[in-house]
């Protein structure tokens, strides 16, 4: 694989002028290679390479790992204390939320050690070990164990991990898992360790009128007033090792933690970021940023649009619906309006004219070089040929996969039919159990049928307006000739009729199933057909995806070469990456400049007791007013709450640490601004800005709001 050219060691002064520092998402165990270490000290880095990243020994890599399953979270004292974003602790928070406790509303501070919450399903994953087994794939694909395509696909990349993690000296290790992945679009693949850790209690929330105050409104938007952060703990066993919950468990004892600095920020300062990116798509071509556009990014709007309405209504109308559908609302909002700002910015920012200007120098590049030649034509053709069907994938998957919570499993339900006509008391018992599960997963306690109803009455009409009825599942014909069309009426039959509507229904069921119950089931033939429905349109899809993959691989292959010397870095999947660049202000729009950071006088500027999003706790607002903010004011006695900077970020790096030039930590990221939403796909040097949450005002709230004076003694604080 012609890799060399944008992996190569480089001299910093053979690419410095060229390359912008502050675009890029970095491959840690590449910083030597690549020479970015020298990029990095250019822009202010007081740290060596080994600092950052040392794979003999220990570093700052060693305080930073996954929170949950798709934010980044840091380790800030040697008592094993995470803290991350408060929206990515929210779904924990509302887990043990309830009218009587609603810590979303009152905030949770555990005030000593046996207060900590544990938190049943919450993980916490530190990389071990990185290893490029790009060789190891290779050799397989040149002896024909697999295919250049199938390379790159999770079976065979799982099957890898796990025969390499067998003969590796970590296999009786506790908690190890592992994970090989391609990069740069199959051109490279790396296998990470993981240690993972199942023992993590919550510790601290500030409210929601905190946490998350702006609300939607604010969401993706500079200036940002928000105490977006949440801490939590890792317990381990006596030995230090991943267990399991147990009373006996104690505090980790972590090999790195990351210093804290309430010394302050200025503009330009140095700013680096250390965490889990999850999805870039930076090497699309015109056709396939129209396709991300129209096919994917609309039909999440306009689906996710129609739900968010009705959530919002009965959220508004009740506390307990409000606590149950606060976490599915937060999800869903998030990147229906990110889907929003991108279309937007993607014309704003002119991407389109900038991708073609790319693929204009690719095509001279190309030019007598049969592996390049055509390349980016084929891939037009094919997108031309998908992105329709991409349309109606995405329309069906948010509305009815997504938008949509009640369903029924018709693979259980006709292996039940199947166990009933045979006889076979065997598989009728193993069923029913099946079943049981079921009816229980959907009835969980953050599950509303009343809710569900309403949402698919909004979601089968718009989706019907869209779709024409020739490309509809089965089930809306249902509708037209036994319902008449009338929507309502189809779903107030499943919904109150269905054998796992409600629990009468279902007992009433298992008391004696029958073939004939099974074959009327409204709701087992909805799920039947929307399940054939996705799969008919993903086979379409897939027809195409072996050619696309290669033809991929070629592209973002050749543009690295075209590029040299200026190295190259992979798309975000999830993995650790580090960004770099500076604390910066920006100009938005004509006659508008944003400074770089903001104060608690915009919290109070933007108070509002009349709705939710804004409302300020009266302790807050009477610290702020006495201007009590004790060693983490300004020199000015002003209390920063955010601060911008250039780093290059997206999606899985919320609750992400933000370092200073020592490695010290100085905020928590966890947003993009609304004019650079097209980042995922061009990266605007002038526009983009990462948001964090400035420190001080973690430990401002912690201590004075909180009481949490323990928490901070934890802490190596440097002032």
């Amino acid at each position: 694989m012609k890799i060399r050219t944008y992996l190569v060691a480089l001299s910093a002064l053979a690419f410095g002028s060229a390359m912008r520092a502050d675009e890029g998402m970095w491959l840690l165990q590449l910083m030597k290679q690549q020479n970015s270490i020298e990029l990095m000290k250019k822009q202010g880095l007081k740290l060596e390479a080994d600092d950052l990243y040392n794979p003999g020994g220990v570093s700052l890599k060693d305080a930073v790992g996954i929170f949950g399953g798709g934010c980044t979270g840091e380790i800030i004292s040697p008592e094993g204390l995470i803290l991350t974003n408060h929206h990515c602790g929210y779904a924990s928070i509302q887990q043990h939320s309830s009218v009587e406790h609603d810590y979303l509303t009152d905030g949770f501070w555990a005030k000593n050690r046996s207060e900590e919450l544990p938190t049943p399903g919450l993980k916490f994953q530190f990389v071990d070990r990185i290893e490029d087994i790009t060789d190891i794939v290779n050799q397989k694909i040149a002896a024909g164990e697999v295919t250049e395509v199938n390379a790159m696909t999770r079976p065979f990349l799982n099957k890898l991990a796990k025969e390499l993690f067998e003969k590796s000296d970590l296999k009786d290790k506790k908690g190890i898992e592992v994970q090989a992945l391609p990069f740069y679009a199959g051109n490279k693949y790396y296998l990470f360790y993981k240690k993972v850790y199942t023992d993590v209690r919550m510790v601290a929330a500030p409210p929601s009128s905190i946490g998350k105050f702006g609300g939607e409104t604010d969401n993706w938007m500079w200036p940002r007033h928000t105490g977006d952060f949440s801490m939590f703990r890792i317990y381990a066993d006596a030995n230090g090792d991943p267990a399991e919950y147990s009373a006996s468990n104690v505090p980790l004892k972590t090999p790195k933690f990351l210093p804290i600095s309430i010394k302050g920020l200025e503009e330009g300062d140095y700013a680096m970021i250390m965490g889990f990116p999850g999805s870039t798509s930076r090497y699309l071509t015109v056709s396939e940023v129209k396709e991300r556009m129209e096919a994917q990014n609309q039909p999440r709007i306009t689906i996710r649009g129609a739900r968010l309405a009705v959530l919002k209504e009965v959220m508004a109308a009740s506390d307990k619906t409000r606590i149950q559908y606060a976490n599915k609302y937060a999800g869903s909002s998030n990147y229906w309006k990110n889907s929003i700002g991108m279309n937007k910015a993607i014309i704003d920012n002119d991407v389109l004219g900038t991708k073609a200007e790319q693929e204009k120098k690719f095509a001279e590049f190309a030019k007598g070089k049969p592996e390049y030649e055509g390349v980016v034509e084929k891939i037009d053709a094919i997108v031309s040929q998908t992105m329709p069907v991409t349309g109606q994938y995405y329309y069906l998957t948010e509305a009815f996969s997504g938008a949509i919570e009640f369903g029924s499993p018709y693979m259980v339900m006709d292996n039940l039919k199947k166990g009933l006509e045979e006889k076979n008391d065997s598989l009728i018992n193993k069923s029913i159990e099946q079943l049981k599960e079921v009816f229980a997963d959907i009835h969980n306690k953050d599950y509303d049928h009343e809710v569900d109803r309403k949402v698919a009455k909004a979601i089968f009409p718009v989706y019907a307006e869209i779709i024409p009825a020739e490309q509809r599942p089965a089930f809306y014909q249902t509708i037209e000739k036994e319902f008449k069309g009338d929507y309502n009426a189809y779903i107030d039959a499943m919904y109150d009729n269905s054998i796992l509507a409600n629990q009468a229904n279902f007992d009433k069921f298992l008391k004696k199933p029958t073939i004939k119950a099974i074959e009327k089931d409204i709701a087992t033939q909805y799920s039947r057909a929307k399940i054939e429905k996705l799969m008919a349109l993903a086979k379409d899809l897939n027809s195409t995806s072996k050619e696309l993959a290669l033809l991929h691989k070629a592209y973002i292959r050749g543009l690295g070469e075209m590029k040299e010397p200026v190295p190259s870095y992979p798309d975000a999947n999830f993995t650790i990456r580090l960004t770099y660049g500076n604390v910066k202000s920006y100009n938005p729009r004509d006659a508008v400049h944003y400074k770089y950071y903001t104060t608690t006088d915009g919290i109070l500027e933007k108070e509002n007791p009349e709705d939710r999003e804004f409302v300020v706790p009266a302790k807050l607002k009477e610290l702020i007013q006495k201007k009590d903010f004790g060693r983490y004011a300004l020199p000015n006695g002003d209390m920063p709450v955010c601060f911008l900077s250039t780093n290059d970020i997206t999606g899985g790096n919320s609750g992400s640490p933000v370092l200073n030039a020592n490695g010290e930590l100085i905020g928590c990221a966890f947003d993009g601004n609304w004019e650079s939403l097209s980042g995922d796909i061009n990266f605007d040097n002038n526009l983009q800005r990462c948001i964090n949450l400035d420190i001080r005002y973690v430990l401002f709230i912690l201590e004075k709001l909180g009481g949490c004076e323990h928490l901070i003694k934890e802490m190596k604080i440097v002032e």
